[in-house]
């Protein structure tokens, strides 16, 4: 059954910073020890109840629980915006994008009804806090989006969130511009060489058009690769003693600048942040509709990622708060 894939990565403090798996994931017996029983036994009955393809639990870099294709690749849909984040962190530290430039400075603007004077007052910042005050119709959008968005002039530049595919798909165009590449191509070079991804390739990316000039940037993933992605993030960018991403510049995303219509969640640069009260610092997830998720928790060193193939996610009753449910019980067991 190749429908669904859940991967849930976990990594356990045991003294030794920065675990990350090898070229391959290194497989451990669920009967080594009451831990990795346990969770087995937590991951197993989710699988059953949801029907996932594969299913996968890491304690340091080795698997505890598997189940299904975790190379199998999936549109991972909004998810793709947590994995832009990364490469826009490079691109500031490499002096390309400059986070307080305006639309205006940019010369950015979208077809008719273009962009008014006051909305080309949004920073970079602002669209990576979804906050850009630009309610353009936007590629990519779901139906709740389109349903929610509101008027044209509603709010001021930075002053007020919504989750916003037009702020997205413009960041992306603003990354394409300043680097002289595609996001699937730099991703391909500066994160997934350089962190061992398995499966992914510039060819699993694509544009997706809509009433907007600025596409949706899609990336299809492996389970496998999106966990080595979160364990980048877990480790403040670091990966083998290289610093991929910029240390700030992951604190600085997985930090909570809004409220939100989520409970106990709040949202940082294209990270969703979790109440640090209930999930500690910098725990924060990537979404994307359908049930795709990469979950960090630094404080139990977990990460958990889902992914769900879109055509049977209905069927299958996936919910992102079943996921969150799930990391949560997993989080529980490594006290």
């Amino acid at each position: 059954m190749r429908h669904l894939v859940l991967l849930a990565v976990l990594a356990i403090w045991h003294g030794t910073a920065n675990a990350e798996p090898g070229s391959t994931w290194k497989f451990l017996d669920p009967g080594t020890s009451e831990f990795s029983a346990a969770v087995d036994s937590t991951v197993k009955d989710y699988a059953q109840q949801h029907r996932p393809t594969a299913l996968m639990v890491v304690q340091e870099d080795f698997v505890v629980a598997t189940s299904g294709d975790i190379a199998h690749k999936v549109n991972v849909r909004s998810t793709r915006k947590s994995l832009l984040d990364a490469l826009i962190g490079i691109a500031v530290e490499r002096g390309q994008i400059k986070l307080d430039n305006t639309l205006e400075q940019l010369k950015v603007d979208d077809n008719s009804p273009s962009l008014t004077a006051e909305e080309k007052q949004a920073t970079v910042r602002d669209l990576l806090m979804s906050r850009s005050g630009v309610y353009h119709p936007a590629a990519y959008e779901t139906s709740d989006m389109r349903a929610t968005r509101p008027p044209r002039g509603a709010y001021r530049p930075g002053t007020f969130w919504y989750y916003n595919n037009w702020d997205f798909n413009a960041l992306g165009a603003i990354y394409q511009k300043a680097t002289g590449q595609t996001p699937f191509k730099d991703f391909e070079s500066l994160i997934a060489r350089p962190i061992g991804m398995e499966d992914f390739t510039a060819f699993d990316g694509m544009f997706v058009g809509g009433p907007s000039v600025y596409p949706a940037y899609v990336f299809n993933m492996s389970a496998r690769d999106l966990a080595r992605f979160g364990l980048l993030f877990l480790n403040k960018g670091r990966w083998n003693g290289t610093q991929v991403v910029p240390s700030q510049w992951v604190t600085d995303s997985t930090r909570a600048y809004s409220d939100t219509n989520r409970k106990d969640t709040g949202y940082g640069y294209l990270w969703w942040v979790l109440d640090p009260k209930l999930w500690g610092d910098g725990a924060a997830f990537a979404l994307g509709y359908g049930g795709q998720l990469c979950v960090i928790v630094p404080s139990k060193r977990l990460v958990a990622v889902q992914l769900t193939e879109f055509s049977v996610m209905s069927s299958n009753g996936i919910r992102s708060r079943y996921f969150l449910d799930l990391v949560w019980k997993i989080a529980q067991l490594t006290k």
